[in-house]
């Protein structure tokens, strides 16, 4: 027989069908049942979608008008399905999103159609391939996502629901609000400045006062000036002043708590939705102060620590979103000397009046730095050092005048991060250190001088460093997670200072949640598994526990963690290197949780997203540490 009229052999399916079978295991199936593995899901889906290509182009045995017909079409789908799918796929990711899903969706469609067609001719196979790929791409029109998870697993949801923060809105509108007073006088040359009068004291039961808007991307006088000696400001203590507690250290002494918590739970105290933000919180006294999005504004908002009932709120008509993380401010309020100092996702610094919320001054950090809002958001936390009010613009600190908001310093310029400025003492010398970059960089808080720098690997700089005794130990990450930890020896001797590193582990790798340190270990997050690692060498003691990418808070009294999950569950595990061995659970949130807890006394302060809370924990002996 002729070989051009010989009958065409039928379709290669088997090696195809194969290839869809494995991306499914590992990219769908796996992610589900092992924590940890998304970024395996995710280059095993891509893989998978790429490897039926290669079966498709060179062994399907289709002609090769339909192989390269089906490439050609299945490149415009992917090309197309970034532009009409919800922002929060097209923008997941870092833009990724549309293609991390798009090739396996399209793939496997592609496989479908072909084992559905398989009998047919080659023209109404095309056309068959060619229906399948556009219902994959237009199967991921119909959802969006909430942000992903540290693991960068997603939370899909269909694309026509509200989201908690459009449901708290479609809630709050009805909310009673007191008019606020008029405007401090001041200077006519100034530009105004938002003012908003409340009771010294607000009643539990006063309406919320809200300040009103002002322009965002101005820097703002203070109002008026407080007395030099103001009895009220000097009066006031502030429980836990703000980011990780008094020394940003997410150390808390003096409590000790109950182990059972089958027979004494967690008390709930009251519950709350709240806007979507990564804020934290601080407390003075009965208010608690925090950060969140409501719309077009971004909010620093007090609440009671007694009852949850809202105090007062001041808006800045600005709103940051994107899409890992969502939208809303990451930074946490300091409060300090009576007044509340907040730095917003896009750069807005604030001082507030504890009590009222009354603007005192406002500067914008992006704009007296020159730096442009990092793909995460501005995440640092304001840190007060006598009458300097110190901010983390990106890579580059500013610090600023607390009682006027005048520029005092900038630091040295370069690299780029999520670090906050961290007060430390070495060699009795006080400096700010911050992780930025490849480097790590310590300046003087009084005029914000370069003191010394570490060079390590390129990454990305979002936890806290931390004090091994005389020594630094700092972190390092990327986009996909943690790189390790560092121990770096510094000492200032008569030619300036020295940094010596000491060791390098893998042993501990936090990404965004931060550790602790307890009797000469280091305790935290080794991607979403709890570990512990030995101070001395570096050397990892044990990795257990799951508990995503949340937060923790030692009890050094009691040798223990207080680990909040990226799942909104509260646990209490043993800080001690033997092995690891969790004491208590409890379910606190609903929703992903990045957000560090707060813990004053015996009473427990959660959020994310979408709620927050306040628990009184069991404490040994059934009383409080008040």
């Amino acid at each position: 027989m002729d070989q051009a009229n010989a009958p065409r052999k039928p379709i290669r399916l088997w090696p195809g069908a194969t290839a869809a079978v494995l991306l499914l295991i590992v990219g769908f199936v796996v992610p589900r049942i092992v924590p940890g593995s998304g970024a395996i899901g995710i280059i095993g889906g891509v893989a998978g979608g790429l490897l039926i290509v290669v079966w498709w182009l060179l062994f399907s045995r289709a002609p090769w008008s339909e192989r390269l017909g089906a490439i050609v079409f299945m490149g415009a789908a992917l090309f197309v399905t970034p532009l009409i799918v919800h922002e929060s796929i097209s923008n997941g990711l870092m833009g990724r999103m549309p293609y991390v899903f798009g090739i396996p969706v399209v793939s496997l469609a592609l496989v479908a159609a072909v084992a559905a067609g398989r009998s047919l001719s080659s023209g109404r196979r095309s056309a068959l391939i060619a229906v399948a790929i556009l219902v994959g791409c237009g199967a991921m029109t119909l959802v969006r996502t909430g942000g992903i998870t540290g693991d960068a697993d997603p939370d899909l949801h269909w694309r026509w629901t509200q989201t908690p923060e459009e449901r708290l809105l479609a809630e709050s509108r009805d909310e009673s609000l007191a008019p606020p007073a008029a405007p401090a006088a001041r200077p006519a040359e100034k530009p105004p400045v938002a003012a908003a009068e409340a009771p010294a004291v607000p009643s539990a039961t006063a309406p919320v006062t809200e300040t009103p808007k002002k322009e965002a991307t101005k820097n703002v006088p203070r109002a008026a000036a407080p007395p030099a000696a103001d009895p009220v400001r000097a009066a006031t203590k502030a429980e836990w002043p703000g980011f990780r507690g008094p020394a940003r250290n997410g150390i808390v002494r003096g409590v000790q708590l109950e182990t059972d918590w089958s027979a004494k739970p967690p008390i709930e105290l009251w519950r709350r939705p709240i806007g979507p933000g990564w804020s934290s919180f601080a407390v003075g006294g009965d208010l608690i102060y925090t950060q969140e999005q409501r719309g077009e504004d971004e909010l620093v908002s007090s609440y009671r620590l007694s009852t949850g009932e809202p105090v007062w709120r001041h808006r800045d008509p600005v709103r940051f979103w994107e899409s890992n993380g969502g939208a809303g401010p990451r930074g946490t309020p300091t409060v300090h000397n009576g007044r509340v100092y907040t730095m917003g996702a896009t750069g807005i610094v604030n001082a507030l009046d504890a009590r009222s919320g009354a603007v005192v001054w406002s500067r914008n950090a992006a704009s007296d730095t020159g730096v442009e809002t990092p793909g995460w958001g501005f995440a640092s936390s304001p840190l007060v050092v006598n009458d300097v009010v110190i901010v983390a613009a990106s890579g580059r600190l500013a610090g600023y005048d607390a009682d006027t908001g005048e520029p005092r310093w900038l630091g040295p310029t370069g690299g780029s991060g999520y670090s906050s400025p961290h007060l430390v003492t070495l060699d009795g010398m006080p400096q700010i250190l911050l992780l930025r970059g490849s480097r790590t960089i310590s300046v003087s808080p009084v005029d914000g001088k370069l003191l010394w720098e570490h060079t390590w690997q390129p990454g990305v700089g979002i936890v806290q460093p931390a004090l091994a005794g005389r020594d630094v130990l700092i972190v390092t990450g990327d986009a996909m997670g943690g790189l390790g930890i560092r121990r770096v020896a510094v000492a200032k001797g008569a030619a300036g200072w020295t940094v010596e590193e000491r060791w390098t582990s893998r042993g501990l790798k936090p990404y965004f949640n931060d550790f602790v340190v307890h009797n000469g270990h280091a305790f935290g997050f080794d991607g979403s598994i709890l570990a512990c690692i030995d101070l001395n060498d570096g050397e990892r003691k044990w990795k257990g526990g799951r508990y995503g990418h949340g937060q923790l808070l030692l009890l050094p009294d009691q040798d223990a963690l207080f680990v909040l999950s990226e799942e909104g569950e509260l646990a209490l595990v043993r800080a001690a290197p033997d092995k690891f061995t969790e004491l208590a659970r409890f379910k606190a949130l609903e929703g992903k949780t990045w957000n560090h807890p707060v813990l004053v006394h015996d009473v427990l302060l959660v959020r994310n997203g979408e709620e927050m809370a306040a628990f009184r924990l069991p404490t040994e002996g059934g009383s409080t540490t008040r």
